[in-house]
């Protein structure tokens, strides 16, 4: 079932039939340089490939396990290191918030505006979100059913903003462990285009004690079964260094890894596309 499309960004279209958009890029802004040169490599692999691409990176985790984990640059720095991706690549950006305060100001910056999964029924958030005006990605909670999301995507339409986006992120499955039902993937599709985050999928929260673990070798797997499911679009987390990156190291892809996975991903969704009605 493909959903009713929208423009993410000028040129960029997601879901009615569309090809996958990718949203890519590091966890988190570690420095202004850093963004600035992983975006670089993003947009060079995504180009081969010729694939839209939205870059993705977080201005702050609010959500980090452990005291001592890294947040970020901040909200000031943060986000004048994301514009500054946008002044030398021209790529549309996306970075999540984490109060209603942070909504407008962040939508100076970017062109897409991100829920993280444990604020999703956060109803000020979403409505601060909505009110932008630009288009919104909501990752779902790993504590929901897919059905929920319905009432998320309604709070979202309250602000009269259409231009809805659902990520799924795996569900809580006993302690320090997620699975994916792939079967939530068409019911979120009927409330809205439906991302697979190809990396968060892989993580064991709480795994490592004072951070997130991860299974990052069964990134494929899960990313393939979303494509044949007939996502809209996949997010996926891209480090230079992956056992070095100040958050998120056990899911983070290398650039290696992230060229390898879009030529299978693109693969088995020009099938899907192709066999669907």
């Amino acid at each position: 079932m493909a959903t009713k499309g929208f423009d993410l960004a000028p040129g960029i279209r997601i879901g009615g039939g569309s090809r996958p958009v990718y949203m890519a890029g590091p966890c988190v802004v570690e420095s202004r340089d850093f963004v600035v040169e992983v975006a670089g490599r993003v947009q060079e692999i995504a180009g081969r490939h010729g694939v839209p691409l939205i870059f993705k990176a977080s201005f702050d985790k609010a959500n980090r396990s452990s005291e001592k984990g890294f947040r970020g640059l901040g909200e000031e720095e943060g986000l004048d290191a994301l514009a500054e991706v946008k002044r030398t690549t021209g790529i549309p950006v996306i970075t999540d918030v984490h109060h209603p305060e942070q909504a407008a100001r962040a939508a100076e910056v970017v062109d897409v505006l991100q829920v993280p999964a444990f604020l999703c029924r956060q109803t000020d958030l979403l409505h601060a979100c909505g009110k932008t005006g630009l288009p919104v990605n909501v990752k779902k909670g790993q504590f929901l059913a897919p059905e929920d999301m319905a009432n998320v995507v309604e709070k979202v339409a309250a602000t009269g903003n259409q231009r809805i986006v659902l990520t799924e992120r795996g569900s809580s499955f006993g302690y320090h462990n997620l699975v994916v039902d792939m079967r939530g993937l068409p019911v979120m599709r009927g409330f809205a285009p439906v991302v697979f985050d190809c990396t968060h999928s892989l993580q064991l929260p709480g795994g490592l004690g004072h951070a997130t673990g991860g299974a990052r070798e069964f990134h494929p797997y899960l990313a393939r079964a979303a494509a044949g499911a007939g996502v809209d679009g996949f997010f996926i987390e891209v480090h230079p260094n992956p056992p070095e990156a100040l958050s998120d190291a056990t899911t983070q892809l290398s650039f290696d890894e992230f060229d390898r996975l879009i030529g299978q991903l693109e693969v088995v969704s020009t099938a899907v596309r192709e066999v669907t009605p």
